[in-house]
C-alpha cells in the first residue's frame, strides 16, 4: 500500500461553483502567467508617473538643445550626453520595473543601483542645466533645454525623496509602566 500524494480532482472548487474544464483552465493559466509578465500597476502608480515625466522633460530639454543654435559646443554637447544618459537610464529601470525583471535577476540590489543612478544622474543634470543656462545667452531654445533640464533635476529628486526617503523619528527611551 503506497503512501505517497495524490492527486484528486473534483468537479468543485471551495467557492461552491463550478470548475472549468481541463482544456480552458490550461489556456487560462498561460493567460495568467501572460498577464503577470507586466506589472500594469506601475503604469498608474507614482513612481511609473514620475519616471515618465522625466524621460518627456529630458526628451523635450534634449530635443529643444539639437535644434537650437549653439554658442558654446562643448557646454552644449555636455548637455546633450547627460540627458540622453540619464534618458537611457530612466527607461532601463521603468523596463526593470514593468515587466518585473528584478524579480528574476536577484544578484543585483535593484534599489541600490536605482538610488545610486538618481544619485549621480541628478548631481550631474543639474550641473549640465547649470552650465547650459549660464552659456544660453537669451537663446529661446537653449533656454527652454535649460528650463527642461532643471524640470527633470526637480523630478529626479522628487523620485528619489519619495522611493528612499529616510525617517528621522527618535525614539523615546523613557520607561513609563
Amino acid at each position: 500500500m503506497s503512501h505517497g500524494a495524490r492527486v484528486i480532482r473534483t468537479g468543485v472548487s471551495s467557492g461552491g461553483s463550478p470548475a472549468p474544464p481541463a482544456a480552458s483552465s490550461s489556456a487560462s493559466s498561460a493567460a495568467g502567467s501572460d498577464a503577470e509578465l507586466m506589472d500594469g500597476a506601475y503604469f498608474r502608480s507614482c513612481a511609473g508617473m514620475l519616471k515618465v515625466a522625466q524621460m518627456i522633460s529630458l526628451l523635450i530639454g534634449f530635443i529643444s538643445v539639437n535644434n537650437s543654435a549653439w554658442t558654446d559646443y562643448s557646454a552644449y554637447s555636455y548637455f546633450q550626453i547627460v540627458t540622453m544618459c540619464d534618458l537611457i537610464m530612466i527607461l532601463f529601470f521603468y523596463i526593470i520595473h514593468i515587466f518585473r525583471i528584478y524579480r528574476k535577476l536577484t544578484c543585483v540590489s535593484w534599489p541600490l543601483a536605482e538610488f545610486l543612478h538618481y544619485l549621480i544622474g541628478t548631481i550631474l543634470l543639474l550641473i549640465a542645466s547649470i552650465v547650459a543656462a549660464a552659456k544660453s545667452y537669451n537663446l529661446t531654445g537653449l533656454v527652454a533645454g535649460a528650463t527642461f533640464g532643471f524640470l527633470a533635476t526637480i523630478l529626479c529628486v522628487l523620485s528619489m525623496w519619495s522611493s528612499y526617503k529616510v525617517s528621522c523619528i527618535t525614539q523615546s527611551t523613557s520607561a513609563s509602566v
